[in-house]
């Protein structure tokens, strides 16, 4: 990928969905981007959302995102604004045809759900936009208080998994966003223990733990392999690389490095499978979610 050139922002109308902007900010002055903040008008509004009035009409939306314009008065940016006035049903086909019209390179967006951690990623409107178009989208998690987590895009976190058809949609993601944003990044590769196998091959690990032993120890061998053939094609185009393996529970593990190296974006794919076991697919979103404080950016893998 080139770079990214267009954002766009959904907006809900809620002090909550805005707790993206701080973020969007610095992508967009550091990227220079161009911003179009959406909004769609809904068939059969909540009146509350997140507690707060659902905008009411079109003219209402309108003057909501004008004045979300105004204080987003990005350096060399051009901020747009856009109300769909038809009133849909279905509010994530309608981001996604407008991401198309837009010619948008991503997608951010606040995580927030009625139902709990689970909801924000399996039934929220971020990860259906993401499931069901083509971009990435770049999750922003508020703090407890409903603002933006501090960002400065200076320190990325790339969880991969040693699958080329995997670990491909995001590695030019990565490209497209450390260089211009001047980022340090450090890939990263989880291989299991036998003790933190997981799913099916969790029985094949106690019925055979020598060979399971045997078989790990190849898979981080090969692992050190691939992150160093990778950390060569990245330095060779102006990124700033490290890598490193690590041996343990995939999001323990993620959480874990994303804190000590105080990285401030976690840049992954979202069916990003490990080796013995797929233990990036499931829940894993969730529970990296619940527990990291940083903006996470997804991009949809090859199947």
């Amino acid at each position: 990928m080139d770079g990214f050139r267009k954002l766009l922002i959904p907006l809900d109308g809620s002090h909550l969905a805005e707790a993206v902007l701080p973020v969007a900010r610095v992508m967009a002055e550091r990227l220079h981007a161009n911003v179009s903040l959406l909004h769609v008008m809904e068939e059969a509004p909540p009146e509350k959302i997140h507690g707060e009035s659902h905008l009411a009409n079109t003219m209402e939306a309108v003057r909501y995102l004008d004045r979300i314009a105004e204080r987003c008065s990005y350096q060399d940016a051009i901020v747009e604004t856009h109300v769909h006035p038809n009133k849909e049903r279905d509010v994530v086909a309608s981001i996604i045809q407008h991401a198309g019209e837009f010619a948008a390179d991503l997608v951010l967006i606040t995580t927030h759900g009625r139902g709990g951690v689970r909801d924000l990623l399996v039934g929220s409107i971020a990860l259906q936009v993401l499931r069901r178009g083509t971009l990435p989208v770049l999750l922003v998690k508020p703090t407890a208080e409903g603002g933006p987590p501090p960002f400065e895009g200076r320190r990325m976190l790339v969880p991969l998994d040693g699958m080329p058809r995997h670990d491909g949609a995001v590695l030019p993601v990565l490209t497209g966003l450390a260089r211009p944003l001047g980022a340090e990044v450090r890939l990263l590769v989880v291989v299991p223990t036998r003790d933190t196998v997981a799913g099916d091959q969790a029985a094949i690990a106690r019925l055979m733990p020598g060979a399971t032993t045997v078989a790990l120890e190849m898979e981080e061998e090969a692992a050190r392999e691939y992150l160093a053939r990778i950390e060569g094609d990245l330095s060779k185009v102006g990124v700033k690389v490290t890598a490193e393996v690590r041996r343990g529970d995939p999001v323990a593990t993620v959480v874990e490095r994303s804190g000590t190296l105080a990285a401030d974006l976690i840049v992954m794919s979202t069916h990003a499978k490990a080796g013995l076991d797929a233990f990036w697919s499931g829940s894993i979103g969730a529970r990296l979610l619940s527990r990291i404080h940083q903006p996470l950016l997804l991009s949809k893998a090859r199947e």
